[in-house]
């Protein structure tokens, strides 16, 4: 079931990229909610309320409830993060207003099942995933946590697709139309031997191979 996390904010009067700088100075995160054919909201963050969830890992598939001073409260999704380019620090949030009766598009991890005990693995194979996050739309009260698949009887050269997934728990995939490939079970790497061999010695003035070298020339004889 997808997590809802609390998020305390202060409501901001004034919009434009001076509001914004005056924010940062003051050590607040500048955000704005939009969505839901609404107007939006300006807000400003604790800076390390932001830090929390992103070292948390996932934020894009956690439901927010945005609590303003003195204001409503919002149900959100945290679309994007922007980052100081040197700091790597906050520098501003935008989060989307959910409505009721509203797929949300949404990123979940995938678990890979059994995959020490794959027959493919066993014969040397390796597990090549192509997508490790699957964007679905999803009910905001039913976002999974993770989606699994299991490899208890994948071999080498088989492929691991959306038609896999153990339980799709409601979601419809972004990519429509077809049954897109999630991971494969890779051949081993045959790594080929390079025997260098060992130079063979130049033949010298009179054919032989391996000869001395010519005596240096007699030096002058002084006067």
């Amino acid at each position: 079931m997808v997590q809802t996390i609390r998020i305390e904010a202060e409501a901001r009067e004034r919009a434009g990229k001076g509001a914004a700088r005056a924010t940062r100075r003051d050590g607040r995160v500048p955000a704005v909610i939009y969505g839901a054919k609404q107007e939006a909201v300006l807000l400003s963050l604790d800076p390390r309320d932001v830090m929390k969830e992103m070292h948390k890992g996932g934020w894009q598939s956690h439901l927010y409830e945005v609590a303003v001073a003195g204001g409503a409260t919002e149900r959100c999704l945290m679309r994007e993060v922007q980052f100081h380019p040197v700091k790597d620090t906050p520098v501003h949030v935008d989060f989307q207003r959910l409505a009721a009766g509203q797929m949300i598009r949404v990123k979940v991890p995938v678990v890979f099942l059994n995959e020490e005990t794959a027959p493919g693995v066993k014969e040397g194979g390796v597990v090549n995933i192509v997508r490790r996050d699957l964007e679905v739309l999803s009910d905001p009260d039913q976002v999974p946590d993770q989606f699994e698949i299991d490899l208890a009887a994948a071999v080498i050269g088989d492929s691991l697709r959306w038609s896999n997934v153990v339980d799709h728990k409601g979601t419809k995939p972004v990519i429509v139309g077809r049954d897109f490939v999630v991971a494969t079970i890779a051949p081993p790497t045959v790594e080929e031997e390079v025997i260098i061999a060992a130079p063979v010695a130049a033949p010298d003035a009179k054919g032989k191979k391996g000869g001395k070298a010519a005596a240096p020339a007699a030096a002058a004889k002084k006067k």
